[in-house]
């Protein structure tokens, strides 16, 4: 982690990968951001893969180094809190619909400011994800022997959009800036990945050719590169895009004079063209294919590093895990307080800067809800990372009459926004008796001593008492467009 955006908080309300791996890559970098769920966690909240002890691995290192704050969104004093929280950051990253309680034009009115960078899935407002936009864009026609499509492991266009969301979210501070202006950017999955089509030449490719191209298994389109085996069964990817990949690999495996008599054959060179040496794979790989397979890995590793070759053995993931250069010398890699209370080298900045001192990863929050007041009133609760939760800023809104004022370690004071008049919520302090209104504001539950999931609710009943410290209601759809 570095700490080139300290100063700068932003709001995430959002889901699943795209919209959180923007806030991710900004708290990395030192930005404040504070991840806001509906209480019990979002529909990302509990996803695999888990830990014994039913924590989401995939969650807490997606919201690493994040502040989280769990609200009742199916309360309206939930969604204002939500919205106060927007307003008084003034950057918001999320992936809810372009309409209703969160949309741009809402919570502008009372922040003209504001900017939104809003992850979507169709650019119409449509629902998509990583899996839908995938298959509709081609790649999985091109992936694989075929004849059937191949859909690819990897989120691919959930991490280009999650990473360019954060990138709009700074060109966005970098105009207002300069303009005073605020605005809202926004970031559909489906235009990311056919727009990325377009940038590789692809989408004119096809329509040039008026053909799709021809599926190529492991081979790399357009360059020398495919997969081999070694005589001792390991398979490894070998790439020969440069001049100097090309002659060293030919040198490697000695091939020189084999290489010369095809170029004679063919009329061609292969020394500068990559594309040249795609067009007679025909003979050339099956030539590499048989020098490789009479070298055990270890000596054409030490021999293709020798030439500065290209190449890749390939690996599981639980091989890639103990890989001592992917992981365990990498600097990236640090360790952290986990909420699954697994051990494990959690990934900080991808990009390292040379001048700057490299924090470790920070943990993911402890995800935290409200505490209950007067009637359906609610203060949100504010986690850190690896820290015990405190109520939210001080001038956050408490309810529909209270703002808070001032926040102390033992007490939080409250403002009512008709008369101005001061009230002291002290923790701990017993709620009222059935069916009596309690003459004040009361927390029912100390600051700093919430438990860390809130308990299975039991019915309330809307005549008695506050209901304790985990305020309930009905589940909001929550983001149901984009990642």
């Amino acid at each position: 982690m570095y700490s080139l955006l300290n100063g700068l908080s932003v709001i995430e309300a959002s889901s699943f990968v795209a919209s959180p791996t923007a806030g991710l890559y900004l708290a990395q970098m030192g930005a404040e951001v504070i991840r806001v769920d509906q209480i019990g966690g979002g529909p990302d909240f509990n996803r695999w893969p888990k830990a014994d002890n039913g924590r989401s691995l995939y969650w807490e290192n997606l919201n690493r180094a994040k502040k989280s704050v769990a609200l009742d969104l199916g309360q309206p004093e939930g969604r204002v809190l939500l919205q106060e929280l927007v307003r008084t950051t003034g950057q918001f990253v999320t992936n809810f619909p372009v309409g209703g309680f969160l949309s741009h034009e809402t919570l502008a009115q009372e922040r003209a400011d504001l900017i939104t960078v809003r992850v979507m899935g169709m650019a119409d407002g449509g629902p998509a994800l990583d899996y839908t936009v995938n298959s509709a864009v081609g790649y999985p026609d091109l992936t694989g022997p075929g004849p059937e499509p191949v859909n690819h492991v990897l989120p691919a266009w959930d991490l280009l959009t999650g990473a360019y969301a954060a990138f709009a979210m700074m060109t966005a501070l970098h105009h207002r800036a300069a303009t005073g202006k605020g605005q809202e950017v926004r970031i559909p999955l489906s235009d990311v990945a056919i727009g990325t089509v377009a940038n590789l030449g692809s989408l004119a490719e096809v329509m040039y050719t008026g053909a799709n191209r021809e599926r190529l298994g492991n081979a790399v389109y357009g360059a020398f590169g495919r997969d081999f085996v070694t005589k001792d069964g390991t398979r490894l990817m070998i790439m020969a895009i440069t001049p100097r990949q090309w002659t060293g690999l030919v040198k490697v495996l000695g091939i020189a004079a084999e290489i010369a008599a095809i170029e004679a054959q063919r009329g061609v060179s292969f020394d500068k063209d990559e594309g040249v040496r795609f067009d007679h794979r025909d003979l050339l790989f099956p030539l590499v294919e048989a020098r490789v397979a009479g070298w055990a890995y270890a000596d054409l590793k030490a021999a293709l590093d020798g030439v500065g070759g290209c190449y890749g053995p390939y690996q599981t993931m639980h091989e890639a895990a103990h890989d001592p250069v992917l992981v365990g010398s990498n600097p990236i890699f640090g360790r952290a307080a986990n909420p699954s209370g697994f051990d494990y080298p959690a990934a900080g900045s991808f990009a390292t800067l040379p001048g700057l001192e490299r924090a470790a990863p920070a943990p993911a929050p402890a995800l935290q809800g409200v505490i209950a007041g007067a009637g359906s009133a609610a203060v949100a609760v504010l986690a850190e990372p690896g820290k015990a939760p405190l109520p939210v800023p001080e001038g956050s809104l408490y309810s529909s009459e209270f703002r808070v004022e001032r926040v102390q370690p033992d007490h939080v004071v409250l403002r009512r926004q008709s008369d101005g008049t001061l009230i002291t919520l002290v923790p701990g302090a017993t709620p009222a008796a059935p069916g009596e209104a309690p003459a004040e504001p009361t927390l029912v539950t100390p600051i700093g001593e919430l438990p860390l999931q809130p308990p299975v609710p039991a019915a309330i009943d809307a005549s008695g008492p506050p209901p304790g410290p985990w305020l309930t209601g009905p589940a909001l759809p929550g983001p149901v467009s984009g990642r």
